[in-house]
């Protein structure tokens, strides 16, 4: 098997998972210290949010900087390419649960304040708002480790065209590890791997994501190289018949 495609996952995040029980029992039963929140708690983050809607009439934005580029899971009537000022993309949350273990906690992407962002913007249209934005929560705000936002977005010629929902990184929360070396960073993508899939995986389809809308992130693309040569490198260590670690 190559190095960069992973074993497939026994889980796989879509629509019917993430509107059922599965995806917050999951998660739960991987990491049993995580917090999963309530179905009061995650109906009262959303509320907040639509609460403070700067805009009103015909749907909104969603912000999109990582899997939600790849696989958004929600239905959308529009996508097109934007940025944010002021957010990041960093691998600062660590997942204990889908792609990792507690062992082995995965890197997953939030934003992190200072710089900027370019990504994707998808509009969901008013009629559809409610249920796609529950299930949008069902899957972000599972244990609260994201603090949704109102970013002001800006279409490539710099010219601001609204405002969207995007998540950001909670600093408060117990997933938050921001402050790791870029070298733990890279090995805990390499190898940490969890019942919706490989954290490498995870890397390799925002790569590709970010690529198909013609956006090359010099972060994302120094990451992937150190962790597919992290991957080759496991791999040349290991016997072609056994598996098995060379002793020297």
């Amino acid at each position: 098997m190559p190095a960069d495609a992973p074993d497939p996952p026994r889980h796989r995040l879509t629509r019917d998972f993430l509107l059922g029980p599965g995806f917050a029992e999951l998660i739960r039963r991987t990491s049993p210290n995580t917090h999963i929140l309530t179905d009061a708690e995650r109906t009262a983050s959303l509320q907040a949010v639509l609460d403070a809607r700067p805009e009103h009439g015909d749907g909104l934005w969603v912000f999109a900087y990582g899997s939600l580029i790849w696989n958004p899971t929600f239905h959308y009537r529009a996508r097109r390419v934007a940025s944010i000022a002021g957010w990041h993309r960093a691998f600062c949350l660590a997942s204990r649960g889908g792609r990792g273990t507690p062992e082995n906690p995965a890197m997953l992407l939030g934003l992190l304040s200072g710089g900027s962002c370019t990504g994707a913007v998808f509009r969901v249209a008013e009629d559809d708002l409610l249920h796609e934005l529950d299930l949008l929560w069902r899957r972000e705000m599972v244990t609260g480790a994201y603090i949704p936002h109102w970013i002001a977005v800006e279409a490539p010629d710099g010219k601001t065209f609204g405002q969207a929902i995007a998540f950001t990184m909670n600093p408060g929360s117990p997933a938050y590890a921001g402050e790791l070396p870029e070298a733990e960073v890279v090995r805990r993508i390499a190898t940490a791997c969890g019942p919706i899939g490989s954290c490498a995986e995870y890397l390799f389809h925002t790569q590709d994501g970010l690529r198909d809308l013609g956006i090359i992130d010099p972060f994302i693309e120094q990451l992937a190289d150190k962790v597919r040569a992290a991957l080759d490198a496991a791999s040349r260590t290991r016997t072609p018949e056994t598996g098995d670690h060379n002793a020297d």
